[in-house]
């Protein structure tokens, strides 16, 4: 894509991470289907992806102008020549996931450390689960290999937590909501709590966000009708009813009514309801990330990570507002 194009452009592509039902990527979707984007009069079109790394690999290959994706996507696979794409608006601060514990482990595991030596289950390998759990570890002082992990997918680390096959399990909603509140399982680390990244890894985190290529040039007005079209979802998102959201959204992306209000719920807290990410959170969130996978030599990480953010448009917007 030749960048000074972008300047002149009428309608931005937005890749957008998946699956479908990803809660994280709700501000996006909300946007345009209560018309914030339309009332803009701004044009946005979705390149739809099955996971977050399809977004970021879009970005990457010039097939899209934005991505929404997840930040360890981002910086391992979104990059332009090896250039790591900015930062522009943040999204969620954590992955609405839990680490939840069987009841009948209950007892036995009330912290962590606890968990050395146990069977754990996640969805599959690669995933958010996985990933933050791994940070987890990291910020308790256990070594990866000191704890047994096994992939079973969502519905079969739901059956091992109901069935007490697992120590722990790592799952998102609906499974995560259903469990805790029939009574068949409590949550040991719950990342969909506001204050979860502070609690158990000692600092501010963000987690999926929207990102530009390095090279990409933006007329402000564009990126002002963006923003705030954004945040007017955002807020929709922390008050609005799961049916009043529900309303002309994709049926994909809605799926069935009653998981979709578990996931809306389950996510409310995690959302950084201004978009905004400060430097102390991103470089936070860069060193997690490269705890929990390795980033690829050919990503040139700049000394300071500040200029991975581009947040100027952003602050005027947040500043004509009143924030």
């Amino acid at each position: 894509m030749i960048p000074w194009l972008v300047l002149f452009q009428t309608t931005l592509a937005v890749g957008v991470g998946g699956p479908p039902t990803s809660p994280e990527y709700l501000p996006l979707r909300v946007a345009e289907a209560r018309g914030y984007f339309a009332g803009e009069k701004l044009q946005v079109s979705f390149r739809e992806s099955r996971a977050a790394e399809g977004a970021a690999e879009d970005l990457g290959q010039g097939r899209v102008d934005l991505a929404a994706t997840t930040l360890d996507a981002a910086l391992r696979l979104g990059h332009t020549e090896g250039k790591p794409p900015r930062l522009i608006f943040g999204l969620t601060q954590t992955p609405p996931v839990a680490v939840l514990v069987p009841m009948i482990h209950r007892d036995a595991v009330q912290t962590p450390t606890q968990l050395v030596d146990r069977l754990i289950g996640i969805p599959s390998p690669g995933t958010p689960e996985h990933g933050w759990f791994r940070s987890v570890l990291t910020r308790s002082k256990i070594a990866a290999h000191r704890v047994s992990i096994k992939s079973y997918g969502d519905l079969g680390v739901a059956r091992a937590l109901e069935a007490g096959e697992v120590a722990a399990g790592v799952l998102g909603d609906p499974w995560a909501t259903r469990l805790m509140e029939s009574g068949r399982a409590s949550a040991l680390v719950d990342f969909r709590k506001r204050d979860a990244a502070a609690r158990w890894l000692g600092t501010a985190t963000v987690h999926a966000a929207l990102f530009a290529r390095p090279d990409g040039r933006f007329a402000p007005e564009a990126l002002a009708k963006l923003f705030r079209a954004l945040l007017r979802a955002m807020a929709d998102l922390t008050t609005a009813g799961a049916d009043e959201l529900a309303a002309g959204l994709p049926p994909e992306v809605v799926g069935l009514r009653e998981d979709f209000a578990l996931r809306v719920r389950g996510a409310r807290e995690i959302f950084l309801a201004d978009g905004w990410v400060s430097e102390e959170r991103l470089e936070s969130s860069v060193e997690l990330s490269r705890d929990r996978s390795p980033i690829p030599a050919a990503v040139r990480l700049p000394r300071r990570l500040k200029t991975l953010l581009d947040t100027d448009p952003l602050k005027d917007v947040l500043a004509a507002r009143g924030r």
